[in-house]
């Protein structure tokens, strides 16, 4: 709906496709873990990212990713039609139970499945990927050879990188993860920094492009 107005009372369509993409891969421990999906769902409580998500009638969805062929969808789509929605969506995400433990980090892959899962929400106008994680990919395919896939299906991917032990993470991220016009990368330099850097990366994501696209930004709180 590029070029829409957003007018109180009316409803429009799926604005936003956002998928929620966390690292459990085995560099993550049990107390990481639960730092991450609190911290996500705190995220999500957040009054500017849920205002934004319900103005966007957006379609949200939680994926869990570690080693090849192992990804999953652990809150399947659901649609933002009002705050009510928003904390059943965050209150879902915080009680979501770790799938696994000891696997490697296969980021194109993930990358690939979450591609997929699009294909069940095609009404949405935009289409993102939230991915964050620890760890550089070392199985499976690339994350480069995945973009020309992304690309032709308009997905933007964003990333967190959580710098917990590689100190040059948000880079690699920046140079083979991260794809997709206005695309970024937040640093985190710890899981301790996790749920405000996750804050401030949802705020950008959901409220760009939610007003008029030839007119200002909706206007944000400083994080």
């Amino acid at each position: 709906m590029i070029g829409a107005v957003l007018v109180p009372g009316v409803a429009w369509g799926c604005r936003l496709a956002l998928v929620l993409a966390v690292d459990v891969s085995g560099s993550v421990d049990p107390e990481e873990y639960r730092i991450q999906m609190h911290g996500l769902a705190e995220a999500l409580r957040d009054g500017v990212v849920s205002e934004a998500l319900v103005q966007a009638r957006a379609q949200v969805a939680l994926v869990q990713w570690t080693g090849t062929t192992r990804q999953v969808v652990s809150v399947p789509w659901r649609q933002i039609t009002g705050f009510d929605a928003a904390e059943e969506l965050a209150a879902d995400v915080d009680k979501a139970p770790r799938e696994w433990r000891i696997y490697s980090t296969a980021i194109g892959d993930a990358l690939q499945f979450i591609l997929a899962e699009f294909s069940k929400v095609p009404e949405c106008d935009r289409f993102v990927i939230d991915l964050s994680g620890d760890g550089f990919s070392n199985e499976g395919e690339e994350p480069l050879d995945v973009h020309p896939a992304l690309r032709r299906a308009r997905v933007t991917v964003n990333a967190l990188a959580i710098e917990a032990s590689e100190t040059d993470l948000a880079e690699y991220f920046r140079e083979n993860v991260i794809t997709g016009e206005g695309a970024f990368v937040v640093t985190a330099d710890g899981f301790f920094e996790y749920a405000r850097k996750m804050r401030q990366k949802l705020r950008r994501e959901t409220t760009i492009q939610m007003s008029v696209v030839d007119g200002p930004a909706p206007r944000r709180e400083q994080d």
